[in-house]
């Protein structure tokens, strides 16, 4: 809820897209615009002030005129290791491709094809996933998103093709994320159960009684009667479950298990990520995060703020969320990534200050 600070100088027509954390020895592939995959260890990397500048691509990468860096995926150290995964690419206008992630191995100094693109269209999301143990997440900009399984998508031989159709796209719209995520054995019976008990055992624990029950769309109505649980399959539901955030250009967000993200064939129109309809604007971000995390946040004029995940309330799927970044008019959030949890901030924590409304915690929209 806080109003942020400076995290990086930019020019009037800059803007900062991408933050991440590796340490110095993480290999990192880039992918440009054109479809080219290059590869440095972060150590080559220049290494600056939060307010620096930084280096232009053209100095570090032989990346072809007009051309830019739209993705960035770090990698296992061990490249013995890489031919035991998989690699999904996803697209702004909602393709998706998997390879083998050893392709990737000899990656020249002057960059390699890592997909063959349609004009007008960009990489947006590249992770590293396995047939049978990974699902596939896209979000699109106007809220929506399409949950399917990894082996849906074949494993390509070549690099130089398109792929096949992730998601359906509607007018105005594209991808705007692509998080790889856990596939959880378990019916929609269970997944509706244990996202009740989460909830009441929540309310019992905190007094959050104004959390909104899980989403049920028309589309997605389920006749199957409620099954209960045993202690043993909640704990088990429980130890697999994920949370996706998810932050709209106009600051509000909000945490969502992904068992309500309910798994669909792909090449669907999806469901609803997070309702835009009240406060408008379009969806900046949304990946799996663990409570324990902390998220940094960046608008279009480079101010930039770092909060706990934890201070961001759970709410349902086609919900709004609440307020985790005041943004400025005519500035909007460009970029949410989330940093994993170091333990170096918890004393730093303890002595927050409240903001500038007098509320310690992230205020809630007033209509959330």
């Amino acid at each position: 809820g806080g109003k942020g600070r400076s995290g990086m100088a930019t020019k009037d027509e800059d803007a900062v897209t991408r933050v991440f954390s590796a340490n110095t020895h993480t290999p990192v592939l880039f992918f440009s615009s054109g479809g080219k995959a290059y590869k440095l260890k972060v150590w080559r990397l220049p290494v600056g002030t939060p307010t620096s500048r930084g280096k232009a691509w053209v100095n570090l990468l032989p990346i072809e005129p007009g051309e830019s860096i739209t993705s960035i995926l770090p990698l296992p150290e061990d490249e013995a290791t890489w031919d035991q995964y998989d690699v999904m690419f996803a697209t702004r206008s909602g393709g998706v491709r998997r390879n083998k992630l050893s392709d990737f191995v000899d990656v020249r100094r002057n960059g390699k094809i890592a997909m063959k693109l349609d004009e007008g269209d960009s990489i947006i999301g590249v992770g590293v996933c396995n047939a049978g143990v990974n699902d596939i997440l896209l979000t699109t900009a106007v809220g929506r998103c399409i949950r399917f399984a990894t082996e849906e998508v074949r494993v390509f031989a070549g690099r130089d093709s398109t792929g096949v159709r992730g998601v359906r796209l509607g007018e105005g719209d594209s991808v705007i994320s692509m998080a790889i995520l856990r596939a959880v054995p378990a019916s929609p019976a269970e997944r509706t159960a244990y996202l009740k008990h989460a909830k009441l055992m929540r309310t019992a624990a905190e007094g959050d009684d104004g959390e909104e029950a899980p989403a049920v769309e028309e589309d997605e109505a389920e006749d199957e009667d409620l099954v209960s649980l045993t202690p043993e399959r909640i704990a088990e539901l429980g130890a697999a479950e994920e949370t996706i955030l998810t932050v709209s250009t106009e600051g509000y967000g909000k945490r969502t298990s992904a068992y309500e993200f309910r798994r669909t064939g792909r090449g669907g129109q999806g469901l609803i990520a997070q309702d835009l309809t009240k406060k408008g604007g379009r969806l900046a971000g949304s990946f799996p995060v663990e409570e324990s995390d902390q998220i940094l946040m960046v608008t279009d004029q480079g101010q930039l703020i770092r909060t706990p995940v934890r201070k961001v309330r759970l709410a349902s799927r086609n919900t709004q969320g609440v307020i985790v970044f005041r943004t400025a008019e005519n500035e909007h959030v460009a970029s949410v990534e989330r940093l994993a949890d170091t333990g170096e901030d918890e004393a730093e924590d303890e002595l927050e200050t409240p903001s500038a409304d007098g509320e310690p915690e992230t205020p809630e929209a007033p209509d959330a």
